[in-house]
């Protein structure tokens, strides 16, 4: 009994020191990233891998442009449409969440999510798009490294650049290319209110845009103007 219990303590130990090495590997990158760019997020590349089983010389559409090169209408839009609340809280909605929950009883499913926008960037810069306690904590943990690190300014910077928006069309200026042919810094507030309605499901709604999500936009493109961006 004693030689299965110091087994136990010893791989408890061992899991414990992986840990906290996966959390020091992820505080390097988000600490490097604060001033320098990040090329490649977990779900860039698990989309350039599903890409590339179809098309071995497939490529994601992608560059990236820093934020004064960022229309400020997509910014306010985005703000508008993921994450009004986004220069007051600390990286959780508490208020957003509570209405997700709300709104998700009251239909007797999932419809809403209550995700701010640095909880989004955590997920798309390390993790996979599985749901469960497990990811979300670690997207949790993520999530307040980020926003000890980063400025509210820098946050948006990277999202708006990393974002996927279609099927390989990944941040604001590929985005504003293959949908308008026009840099991001040219978008209009219609066109941006588009882009911004879209996150939710970007490959789905890249098919097709229906009448619902054209309403959307529309309210989106109304208040829009109100969001504080930094």
């Amino acid at each position: 009994m004693k030689a299965i219990g110091r087994w136990t303590g010893s791989a408890l130990l061992l899991l414990l020191a992986a840990f906290v090495l996966y959390e020091c590997w992820i505080f390097a990158h988000v600490l490097w990233w604060t001033r320098n760019d990040p090329d490649m997020t977990r779900v860039m590349s698990a989309q350039l891998a599903e890409l590339r089983e179809a098309n071995p010389g497939a490529r994601l559409k992608h560059q990236w442009v820093p934020y004064t090169k960022i229309s400020r209408h997509l910014k306010q839009a985005v703000v508008a449409a993921e994450d009004d609340r986004f220069l007051e809280h600390e990286g959780f909605d508490w208020e957003g969440i509570q209405r997700a929950i709300e709104k998700n009883q009251k239909r007797g499913a999932a419809v809403a999510g209550g995700s701010t926008i640095s909880q989004q960037l955590a997920k798309n810069l390390f993790l996979s798009p599985s749901r469960s306690y497990v990811r979300k904590a670690q997207e949790a943990i993520v999530t307040l490294m980020i926003e000890t690190t980063w400025s509210k300014r820098r946050i948006l910077e990277v999202y708006l650049n990393v974002v996927e928006w279609g099927r390989g069309v990944f941040g604001a200026e590929a985005a504003a290319h293959h949908y308008y042919g026009i840099p991001a810094a040219a978008l209009g507030p219609a066109q941006a209110a588009r882009l911004a309605v879209m996150l939710p499901n970007p490959r789905r709604y890249e098919r097709q845009f229906g009448p619902r999500l054209a309403a959307h936009a529309e309210r989106i493109q109304g208040r829009m103007h109100r969001s504080q961006v930094p």
